[in-house]
């Protein structure tokens, strides 16, 4: 049951939004069972590459939330809200980051190009410590970023890196629908 002190749940899913057996889909229905209040960033319909309208569409969903809020946040969603956070004053207790993808470097084929995503205004990535804390879940096997490339990342951010091993990207493609440890996080996240 929710309580006054009990921070609402943000999910902020990546550049292919919304699918059915995503953990972040399979989380939000199981914290919504329990009685959590959780909201997820809608897909855009118009736009969906551009990094303004995504933190623009972030900072619609947390200022609509009353109270403090936890960002559960994967892949390009990782990257939205550390944009998002550069100019947000909203109160948030903490973030996961899981599987921040590495847009400095290229991608691989089927991704946007260094060019799209400079033009969209993803890059460059900000490295500058977040204002809430957070925990950076990485992979060691992520084809969208090397663990070292994404352990810098966490470093420049003052997040905590948890080291998943060999996870792939953390997607049903990687073999993950339900992803129990992001419970256990965000957990931790809220007992700071």
């Amino acid at each position: 049951m929710n309580t006054h002190t009990e921070a609402s749940i943000v999910v902020v899913p990546g550049l292919r939004d919304h699918v059915p057996e995503h953990w972040q889909t399979i989380l939000a229905e199981r914290l919504t069972a329990t009685g959590r209040t959780v909201h997820t960033v809608p897909p855009l319909t118009v736009n969906q590459l551009d990094r303004a309208a995504r933190v623009a569409a972030l900072e619609s969903v947390v200022a609509a939330v009353s109270g403090p809020v936890v960002l559960v946040a994967h892949s390009a969603g990782v990257m939205t809200t550390v944009h998002w956070a550069r100019s947000s004053s909203r109160p948030v207790v903490g973030a996961l980051l899981a599987t921040p993808p590495d847009f400095d470097t290229p991608l691989p084929e089927g991704h946007p190009t260094p060019d799209v995503l400079s033009s969209n205004g993803w890059t460059p990535t900000p490295r500058t410590v977040l204002p809430f804390p957070s925990v950076v879940a990485a992979s060691s096997d992520d084809s969208l970023g090397s663990a070292v490339r994404i352990a810098r990342l966490a470093e420049c951010w003052g997040s905590r890196l948890v080291r998943l091993g060999k996870v792939g990207h953390l997607n049903p493609a990687s073999g993950y629908g339900p992803w129990p440890q992001a419970e256990e996080l965000i957990r931790e996240i809220e007992q700071g």
